[in-house]
């Protein structure tokens, strides 16, 4: 039965890497905005020194923010290819398969990973350009890869419960540019904790993001800490990812009424 459910997710998966092998103009227009925000921002922040970083530099503490922020803005609109596949009749046909809805969530979010592993690879060339001192040991990559994974995953699954609701492209358009915002801002992607004022820092310790981006900035870059843990960086996420797949997989049936 185990075997069956990582079979079937991992065949959805690879439908949906095909799509970005057709087309992969996609991941090059996608790393223009993180390009943008370490090439522009972070250059200005940078010279102003209006954020304590610590003994950091300012695009040192900021290049894993922008890699978080890169999946995330893959991820969270990740829902609106179940709109257009119900759209087009390919929903309704993988619902009748005997595949557990399970299955095609996680297949979907595990094809989302990949995509914000091919953003990983674009920041790290920019970092190295830029200067920035990022671990190049193959373990620290490996993390990073792993956490990009979960980090998409987690965003993805959550894109589609909400596409599960809304089901309109324009609604969906909307709600998913009103909550990329908000997650971004109400985390330490690009400024500590420690600057919040309080009721900020309470929604960054219980946004997601908080912890994807402590993660990769303790394992992408020399000289970077982890304030959470990893370990209770990876469970956070893993915990909330188990949830809205459980929460999505009731969902997903009301998408294609």
């Amino acid at each position: 039965m185990v075997r069956a459910f990582i079979r079937d997710t991992l065949a959805l998966a690879e439908v949906e890497l095909r799509k970005l092998a057709r087309d992969p103009v996609e991941i090059l227009t996608r790393a223009i905005q993180p390009a943008l925000w370490l090439l522009v921002f972070g250059q200005v922040m940078a010279r102003l020194k209006a954020i304590p970083t610590g003994n950091m530099a300012y695009l040192t503490f900021m290049a894993p923010g922008i890699l978080a922020q890169s999946v995330l803005f893959i991820a969270i609109f990740y829902g609106i290819n179940v709109i257009w596949e119900r759209d087009l009749g390919i929903l309704q046909k993988l619902m009748a398969t005997p595949a557990p809805r399970s299955a095609l969530v996680l297949g979907k979010a595990v094809s989302a990973g990949v995509r914000g592993t091919s953003q990983a690879v674009i920041i790290y060339l920019l970092a190295l350009v830029l200067g920035i001192p990022i671990r190049m040991q193959a373990g620290a990559i490996l993390a990073v890869v792993g956490f990009v994974l979960l980090g998409s995953a987690l965003f993805s699954t959550f894109s589609l419960a909400v596409a599960c609701i809304v089901k309109t492209r324009e609604r969906f358009m909307g709600i998913g540019q009103v909550l990329t915002m908000p997650l971004f801002f109400a985390s330490n992607a690009i400024y500590p904790l420690a600057i919040m004022p309080q009721w900020l820092h309470v929604l960054a310790r219980i946004n997601p993001l908080s912890y994807q981006v402590d993660a990769l900035r303790a394992l992408m870059v020399q000289g970077g800490q982890s304030i959470f843990g990893l370990g209770t960086d990876f469970a956070v996420q893993l915990v909330v990812l188990t949830g809205l797949v459980l929460v999505t997989a009731r969902l997903y049936p009301n998408v294609v009424r």
